[in-house]
Parts: C-alpha cells; structure tokens; sequence
C-alpha cells in the first residue's frame, strides 16, 4: 500500500534528483504521522493520496521533487517507527500548541478526504492528539471544523466518548 503511494507521489516529480531532508526535519515527522493516520483504516485511497499531496504543497510550499523527497523520507521513518512516539516527541518540542493544533486539523483533512471516517482513523488521531498534548475538546472542534468543510457526517462517536 505504502510503495504505491510512495511511486504516485514520485511520479508527480517528474525527475530523478531529489532534495534530502535531515531526520530531524518536523517535516518528515509530520508526512510519517500522515501516513500512519491514512494506512490506519487499512486502505490508501487515491484521494488520499491527493489530500496529502495538496496538503504539503500549500502548507509546505514544496515543489513535486521536495515533495517526493518529502514522502520518501517520511515513508521510511514511518517504516521503521513502532509507535507514534518517536514522531510526536519530537514535535512536541518543536511546534507551538496552535502548531499542534493545526496538525491535529491536518490529519483530519486526510482522514476525511474520502468523505468518512473509521474508528481505527478516530483511534490514531485520538492518540496522536494525546501525545501532543492536544485537548480533547481541540480535537474534537478540529474534526467537526473538517467535517463541517467537507459535509462529511462527524455524528460518530469518538473513542474515548464511550
């Protein structure tokens, strides 16, 4: 699922020479939390993957090369992480809370980027929300800001609202 991302976003670049991003880059840890929250239902849409592709370019403003650059490096650090604390530890320290906020919203716009969400989605974006030290609340006003924009239904319950 992962590779195939990997080759659509690669094949938007368009060239073989692609920037290298240091493993410490926010950036990176970002685009592996991303990747995480779109393989957590255990599909990867193609919308998704446009979401995503979208998403970076305008947040990051990065050309097609920086951004396969951009997935790649993400992609294999999200390879090699059994968690996601190795990712929001990291952005914990380097991101403010509006920042943290806003990544929270990120996620959200990739979840709904097919029009719903999974409890599995709802579940790493809850965690994820938990390790930034992201409210409840924020997280909760985030997805229905999301829904809301898209007209997705946000009427499911979250997980930690059972």
């Amino acid at each position: 699922m992962f590779e195939r991302l990997q080759q659509f976003l690669a094949s938007l670049s368009g060239g073989d020479s692609k920037p290298a991003f240091a493993a410490d880059d926010p950036r990176v840890a970002v685009m592996a939390l991303c990747i995480q929250v779109m393989e957590a239902d255990g599909q990867v849409l193609d919308v998704e993957k446009k979401a995503l592709h979208d998403h970076f370019s305008e947040l990051y403003s990065v050309d097609e090369k920086e951004l396969a650059a951009l997935l790649d490096a993400g992609a294999s650090a999200e390879s090699e992480a059994i968690d996601f604390f190795h990712f929001t530890s990291e952005l914990k320290r380097q991101l403010s809370e509006d920042q943290r906020v806003a990544l929270i919203g990120l996620l959200w716009e990739i979840v709904y980027a097919d029009g719903e969400r999974s409890e599995m989605e709802d579940h790493a974006i809850w965690r994820i929300a938990d390790l930034l030290g992201v409210s409840g609340r924020e997280r909760i006003m985030k997805r229905q800001e999301v829904a809301e924009r898209v007209g997705a239904s946000a009427a499911q319950k979250e997980p930690d609202e059972a």
